[in-house]
């Protein structure tokens, strides 16, 4: 049978995905709701976003903000839904067998890459494996994905419709990241010239401008109501503002509070979250941060409630650890978090050698108007228990190349997305992780987190993800802030835009308002 994954596991809450999408300055249309407005076919519009593309190739882009656009070109075998279900893609129907061992895939007949070859098992099993890291010949460039590479011991096609994908261990976490892009196995220019079964398909890229696509006609699925669909990159939220006034933009996220009510009587502002864990991160590798101390003077010297208050209207949800409550059945709402207190802060700087201050630098992504404020605020925060905190502003691609990748830093502004599995927002801390950036280093975390994912059993992985909470709390991994609101611009013209509880930008639910 298929298996939904021990009662709702990898998925979020309906109803808290529901909710977050509720209220806004200047509520239009329900999103997603095509009844409240007649669809017109055709039509382009301008969709802003502030980060340009890391990559073409999907198995090779890191960046969030490359998925959210890259979700409209490519799909997996699986795709959420916007309640976060995960529905049937490129495969027709899937079945997870009783000991989570083996997952079993029927693909859909007759699915067309853009280019127009049907997709065949041989593109499936060559694509999960590229992901996985289990080709023969391995891309360098590949983000290969370590749920995948240590969860799968093989991947083969049974006959011309089937692709069977063994398990070295039961698990019940592997859908979510199966979303993975199935490619063409005989195309070597995904880098410049992508190419998926997606709703849109690719037409130009031009770095630091823009990404057009144009409807896919031969997508198996509903098509796409809209012709083409620009994503023009602005270095800032302030320069894409400029053009919103203007009405040059149609869609734009990443409002702040001001901004969203200037706006408010052109556009309708719709109000999400950002399905993001933003936090102040910390290296617990270098000093000062390799003193459980300071992170704990840090985690008490940032007032997170005021930085709600002052950059988005009191809007956003306050997290205690490393996971959103969008995962309601994993989030552990018993931790109470660090509260606020710049003599608890003071005292335990000094407890650590501290007394008289200290200086940090905190690098923060440029392109990210959200982060740079917060870091603002943080700074100024920091100043009452006596640490001076430089910012240091670097572009998305110094930013991943010397902090992400190459850990060189002291402390970051910055938010995390992950896929619909508890075991993706925590993986990263795990002491081996290639991710782990913030250094975190705990072997009874990682003897817990291999226990979650080995649990077959909801109430035993449940038990230890809300452990793993704990680790990441009592251990002040990083400065945990928040699931940031998500501002949304949308033309009155539009209707259909739609939240996800993942980080996408699905246009083809967009459409134009027949007059």
């Amino acid at each position: 049978m298929k298996r939904k994954l021990l009662l709702a596991l990898l998925m979020f809450s309906v109803t808290t995905a529901l909710c977050a999408c509720k209220g806004g300055t200047d509520k239009g249309d329900t999103p997603g709701d095509i009844s409240s407005g007649t669809p017109a076919v055709g039509g382009e519009i301008v969709v802003g976003i502030t980060q340009d593309l890391d990559s073409l190739d999907p198995h090779v882009a890191v960046a969030a903000g490359t998925d959210e656009v890259l979700f409209n070109v490519f799909e997996g075998l699986v795709k959420p839904d916007k309640d976060g279900n995960f529905v049937e893609a490129v495969a027709e129907s899937y079945v997870i067998s009783e000991d989570a061992m083996t997952y079993t895939f029927t693909l859909r007949e007759n699915v067309k890459f853009h280019n127009g070859k049907v997709v065949t098992v041989e593109d499936v099993v060559y694509s999960v494996k590229r992901c996985a890291g289990l080709l023969d010949v391995q891309d360098p460039n590949v983000l290969v994905d370590s749920a995948l590479s240590g969860a799968i011991s093989e991947v083969v096609a049974t006959d011309a419709h089937t692709v069977v994908i063994k398990l070295k261990a039961a698990n019940t976490e592997l859908l979510p990241f199966l979303t993975c892009a199935i490619i063409p196995c005989d195309y070597e220019n995904q880098a410049t010239a992508p190419v998926g079964t997606g709703p849109f398909k690719f037409v130009s890229y031009a770095p630091l401008e823009s990404f057009v696509v144009e409807k896919n006609p031969d997508y198996y699925g509903t098509p796409a109501y809209l012709d083409k669909v620009t994503f023009k990159v602005y270095a800032n939220s302030d320069a894409a503002f400029l053009e919103l006034m203007a009405g040059k933009v149609h869609v734009f996220p990443y409002l702040t509070e001001e901004q969203a009510a200037q706006l408010s009587q052109k556009y309708t502002i719709e109000v999400g979250t950002m399905n993001l864990v933003q936090a102040m991160f910390l290296n617990n590798g270098v000093a000062p941060f390799d003193d459980v101390r300071v992170r704990q003077a840090f985690c008490h010297a940032v007032n997170r409630q005021e930085i709600l208050d002052m950059l988005s209207g009191g809007r956003g949800t306050l997290i205690n650890s490393g996971m959103t409550p969008g995962l309601a059945s994993y989030y552990n709402d018993t931790i109470a978090g660090y509260e606020y207190s710049v003599e608890k802060a003071k005292q335990l700087l000094a407890d650590a050698g501290y007394a008289n201050g200290l200086e940090i630098t905190l690098t923060v992504p440029s392109n990210y108007q959200y982060h740079m404020d917060t870091a603002q605020v943080i700074v100024e925060q920091l100043k009452k228990v006596g640490v001076t905190a430089k910012i240091v502003p670097v572009e998305w691609a110094t930013w991943l190349s010397d902090v992400y990748k190459g850990r060189d830093y002291q402390a970051t502004v910055v938010g995390l997305d992950f896929n619909l599995a508890p075991s993706d927002v925590v993986k990263r801390y795990n002491s081996t992780a290639s991710n782990n950036f913030m250094n975190y280093n705990n072997a009874e975390f990682d003897a817990t987190f291999a226990k979650a994912l080995a649990a077959v059993e909801e109430q035993e992985k449940i038990a230890a993800y809300k452990d793993l909470q704990k680790f990441l709390y009592e251990d002040a991994a990083s400065v945990y802030i928040q699931d940031p609101a998500l501002l949304t611009a949308v033309s009155k013209e539009l209707g259909g835009y739609t939240f996800y509880p993942v980080y996408v930008q699905d246009m083809a639910l967009v459409y134009y308002k027949e007059k």
